[in-house]
């Protein structure tokens, strides 16, 4: 996140804050992008290593993880860039640019991952049809292009029309909650169903693989929850009450960052690492 993502990228807040005196919002805000770009930036890159390491299935059964280990990493860089347009202007532009993918990238890439599982446990048969690489190359890139459109719109309509630019993302984290909610519920009907005529190992396998689904998606929707049900709630009563000010951003920046870690930590966490590198 940054400075313009506290509060949705108020035209005025933008232009003005790199001319203000550094006062005590700007200092929290600086330490708070300082925590993310040092601790973020080489955890999402460990991670990045990890998956291309895997050669073979492994980088195909973790695409989804890559791209969005990739679009985290820039993600920290962007706090950088956001602490340097405190004091050289002419990076506020490219902090605005790089917002569309914060606020557009995580989520998407999150989505692709929940219905990866979901196909996984609902339909098997549909998982395994599209389980080559090739169709994960091509989901991200669809991915990737609106992305790039949520970026360009951040750019160019936060200057001119910021309660659009309130209205339009946070409708957007809420169709993403929405959707993560039904894969969720979907995959726990399934995870109570047993398959007619299943031996009882073969059912504890199943059930073992949806169970892994079930949490995989729960721990994503929660940490989504925990991100943008703040900036959700934020957005509309600033639209509601006509007053804006970064201090009002501050608490959904915080689960910003703090949330970001959660995805790297899980996938380290399931390949064995987390523990190798709490033990060293």
């Amino acid at each position: 996140m940054n400075n313009s993502t506290v509060n949705f990228t108020t035209p005025e807040t933008s232009t003005n804050s790199t001319t203000q005196s550094f006062g005590l919002m700007n200092f929290l805000i600086t330490c708070i992008h300082s925590i993310n770009f040092l601790f973020g930036v080489p955890t999402n890159v460990y991670v990045i290593w990890l998956i291309i390491k895997g050669t073979g299935n492994g980088v195909a059964l973790a695409f989804f993880n890559l791209n969005l280990s990739i679009c985290e990493t820039v993600n920290c860089l962007n706090c950088l860039v956001s602490i340097l347009a405190i004091y050289f202007s002419s990076l506020s532009f490219l902090m605005l640019f790089l917002q569309g993918l914060i606020l557009t990238g995580r989520p998407l890439f999150q989505c692709l991952i929940c219905v990866e599982r979901y196909l996984a446990v609902v339909h098997p048969v549909t998982f395994l049809k599209f389980k080559p690489l090739r169709y994960r190359v091509i989901c991200c890139t669809v991915v990737w292009i609106i992305i790039l459109g949520s970026c360009f719109y951040s750019l160019f309509i936060v200057i001119s029309q910021n309660v659009v630019h309130i209205w339009f993302f946070s409708t957007q984290f809420l169709l993403f909650l929405s959707i993560q909610l039904f894969f969720l519920v979907v995959v726990l009907r399934a995870l109570k169903q047993s398959g007619p005529g299943e031996r009882g190992r073969e059912r504890e396998e199943e059930n073992h693989i949806k169970r892994r689904a079930f949490h995989l998606i729960l721990i994503t929707f929660v940490s989504m929850t925990f991100i943008y049900i703040p900036y959700s709630i934020t957005g509309f009563c600033v639209i509601v009450t006509q007053q804006n000010h970064q201090v009002y951003w501050l608490p959904g920046l915080v689960c910003y960052v703090l949330a970001g870690f959660v995805q790297p930590v899980l996938y380290l966490h399931r390949t064995g690492k987390l523990s190798s590198l709490c033990s060293s």
